[in-house]
């Protein structure tokens, strides 16, 4: 094993046996489970900056983004069947490649939901408040709806949901899974909507020049749109309930990953085709980098008359196209929809710091638990300031590679956990195995991290800043507090009180790896 510390995986299969599931999902409901889970939220609120990535080109960078996903999540699914606990990358690597590994998977993840949360509040904001304005003909000042990075000052819508959803975790808000298969519902009706309004109007000289910065910039937009694929995870965690799942598994992974990408580039095509994706230049002639007071200014000089400059790209399409109270009607969907995505990271993130406060590895007060609503309300409050004054102030581009580049890291460390455990206890019962492991599993870590490296090097940066941060709070803290450092055999990720796991838009079924919301 790479380090002694290791969560006993006996331990953590006892108690999944104790709530073993029905074996219910066949590959059309895995496929319409991961369509589900994944669709909307990125091409929503990262369109526009893909296109001043990749001008055309962001049509291709769906494509690789998509098919990274695809290998990761087929390794991902191996894990999540031999170790079916309502868990995540952290609980499958503490059990593998032991404590250290585990400590970093998990502090990935704590930045990857909390800024993906803070992601998806500045997309809101920028669909509500284009709502507002062209619905009641009104001008918001762009110095309290945008952030500094953008040519404002403070960004107060995207505060205000981080908030409200902050304030309903609190008092116990759970999600529905009727409740996320309407949401999912208006995001494809919308987003269908908007194909066949936009690709009927498509001029097809708007495709060229198609990779105007290169295949760079092809792999730049590819590293950012990586964002609108999170979510298949949802797919992986539910091979314990599927039907033959070594046939239905790739099916619903692949058919699922296959039907976004096909969906996303339709709704490129509609967007380059109807007004253009050419990326907006400096007075150099030299393309702009997105989110900052550079590109702010030089949308500003054209009256933002361009997609790369709009926050609410596909309603802003539809109104240039002629199609006004339509495009009033997509930003409404997005103010409705993208909601409960939020709510859903932010569950995610209170759930791993839970889990790590449980283990010993944080303190224990972050698991403290209400007395009336009975929710983990320190953590979840704490999260909420912090995904509050990521959206009051960073632009949404840069808020999507900052959590890509901590699930990056956390897909190659499950991916590489896969091939460990496949070498070091090859007998261990496996109801799904990975399709030709020693292919795809090296595939997959390659893949998140070319990834990884085409992403800005500010973010690169920012992530190995955050963590050092870590290695210092494990060494003076973690390592000595460690439960299974103490000798302690514990599974905390079943506990009574743990926050639940994000919960599939399909009534009727199994919230993934286990335990009903």
């Amino acid at each position: 094993m790479i380090f002694g510390r290791i969560k006993s995986l006996d331990a953590i299969l006892a108690t999944a046996e104790k709530k073993s599931l029905p074996r219910s999902l066949g590959a059309f409901q895995l496929t319409m489970l991961g369509v589900g889970a994944v669709i909307g939220t990125g091409i929503f609120v990262l369109t526009a900056e893909a296109a001043q990535k990749a001008g055309p080109g962001m049509m291709l960078s769906f494509v690789i983004a998509g098919f990274v996903c695809a290998v990761a999540a087929l390794c991902y699914a191996e894990m999540a069947a031999m170790v079916p606990v309502s868990g995540s990358a952290y609980t499958y690597s503490y059990a593998v490649m032991g404590e250290l590994i585990a400590w970093m998977v998990g502090w990935a993840l704590i930045l990857e939901y909390a800024v993906a949360a803070g992601a998806v509040s500045v997309g809101w904001s920028g669909y509500v408040v284009g709502l507002i304005e062209n619905a009641f003909h009104v001008d918001i000042p762009k110095e309290l709806v945008r952030g500094p990075f953008d040519g404002g000052l403070i960004n107060l819508p995207a505060m205000g949901i981080a908030g409200l959803v902050t304030w309903l975790l609190v008092i116990g808000t759970r999600e529905s899974a009727m409740v996320n298969a309407v949401l999912v519902t208006i995001k494809v009706a919308a987003l269908t909507l908007f194909v066949i309004l936009a690709l009927p109007v498509a001029n097809m000289e708007n495709f060229q020049p198609f990779a105007p910065l290169g295949f760079a910039g092809i792999s730049a937009a590819a590293a950012s749109i990586f964002f609108a694929y999170v979510g298949f995870d949802a797919v992986s965690t539910a091979a314990e309930e599927t039907k033959n799942p070594q046939r239905n598994m790739p099916i619903g992974l692949i058919g699922s990953l296959a039907i976004c990408t096909i969906f996303y580039i339709l709704v490129a095509a509609g967007v380059i085709g109807s007004v253009g994706a050419q990326p907006v230049g400096g007075p150099d002639g030299g393309a702009l980098n997105p989110g900052t007071i550079e590109l702010a200014q030089a949308c500003s000089a054209i009256h933002e008359a361009a997609v790369v400059c709009s926050k609410e790209a596909l309603a802003w399409t539809l109104r240039e196209i002629g199609w006004t109270q339509i495009g009033n009607l997509i930003g409404l969907a997005a103010g409705l929809a993208l909601p409960s995505v939020i709510l859903m990271m932010m569950f995610g993130q209170t759930r791993i710091f839970f889990v790590m406060s449980r283990d010993g590895l944080l303190p224990e007060v972050f698991s403290k638990v209400h007395p009336k609503f009975h929710t983990p309300y320190v953590i979840t409050i704490l999260t909420g300031i912090f995904v509050a004054l990521f959206a009051a102030f960073f632009p949404v581009g840069k808020l999507a590679d900052i959590s890509n580049s901590g699930t990056l890291f956390a897909f190659a460390a499950v991916a590489i956990a896969v091939l460990v455990l496949r070498r070091t206890d090859p007998g261990r019962k496996r109801p799904f195995r990975t399709p030709g492991l020693y292919f795809t599993a090296p595939i997959a870590v390659a893949g998140c991290a070319y990834l990884f490296f085409s992403l800005s090097d500010d973010t690169k940066l920012l992530f190995v800043g955050w963590a050092v941060i870590g290695m210092i709070v494990y060494f003076l803290y973690s390592y000595r507090k460690s439960h299974v450092g103490r000798g302690l055999t514990e599974m905390h990720e079943e506990d009574v009180d743990i926050p639940p796991q994000p919960v599939p838009p399909m009534p009727g079924a199994s919230t993934p790896g286990g335990k009903d919301a």
